[in-house]
């Protein structure tokens, strides 16, 4: 959608059929909230990204991603929208990135609380073979051998998944984007390196989650996003 919102109710913005719409601050077009970023000024006077869109105060919204964050940074358009001195750090879309990524370890630390994650070759290849595993996640230093192997296994299963339904082979997500020491931090055990979510609104919360920080560096010039599809 291209319509062109009111600067000055920037928060409000429109309301659609299809759902609540905002408009970049950066793009000027207006587009549904899961593609934008929300932010507030902090007590500090510096924005904050506000991802679960719960915090007080006036916002401004720019597009989910990392380029126009960083163009946002550069150009300084929460002073201007916010009428305000704003201290924008020159970092502000990496630590808006890092602080999607933390969001996610998080959500996959509650997962593993809530049961729904095993971790370790062996438990996630049992996973897989017992058509539990819904997602496949690997540490990003991985060996590329093991990645393998498991995305060779959960292809084959979803294959026959197919096969006995009738139904066409549905695309199964794989996630690389935590480093081991990441993985190690969120599920409390050591090395590692590749785990697989089970059904469960946990496991739900975390693949959002991750879906979000991938589509926030996938639109920064088609670098690696840190995600796979198999089918």
């Amino acid at each position: 959608m291209l319509a062109i919102a009111d600067p000055a109710d920037l928060d409000r913005g429109p309301r659609t059929k299809s759902g609540t719409e905002r408009m970049c601050a950066v793009t000027r077009q207006v587009a549904p909230i899961d593609d934008l970023i929300r932010f507030v000024v902090s007590p500090a006077g510096e924005p904050v990204a506000d991802l679960k869109r719960k915090l007080p105060g006036r916002g401004l919204w720019v597009s989910l991603s990392h380029a126009a964050v960083a163009e946002a940074a550069r150009r300084n358009v929460f002073a201007k929208s916010f009428k305000r001195d704003i201290k924008v750090p020159k970092t502000l879309a990496d630590d808006v990135g890092r602080m999607m990524l933390r969001s996610a370890a998080e959500a996959l630390a509650m997962a593993a609380k809530a049961g729904e994650v095993v971790s370790g070759f062996s438990k996630v290849e049992d996973a897989i073979n017992g058509r539990q595993a819904v997602v496949l996640i690997h540490a990003t230093d991985g060996a590329p051998d093991g990645i393998r192997k498991l995305n060779d296994r959960m292809a084959a299963i979803t294959r026959d998944m197919a096969r006995e339904t009738g139904a066409d082979s549905a695309d199964l997500p794989v996630l690389s984007v935590l480093t081991t020491d990441e993985l190690d931090l969120a599920l409390g055990r050591a090395n590692v390196v590749h785990a697989a979510l089970l059904a469960g609104s946990a496991a739900k919360t975390f693949l959002a989650r991750c879906q979000t920080l991938l589509r926030f560096r996938m639109t920064d010039g088609g670098k690696n996003s840190g995600t796979d599809k198999r089918t």
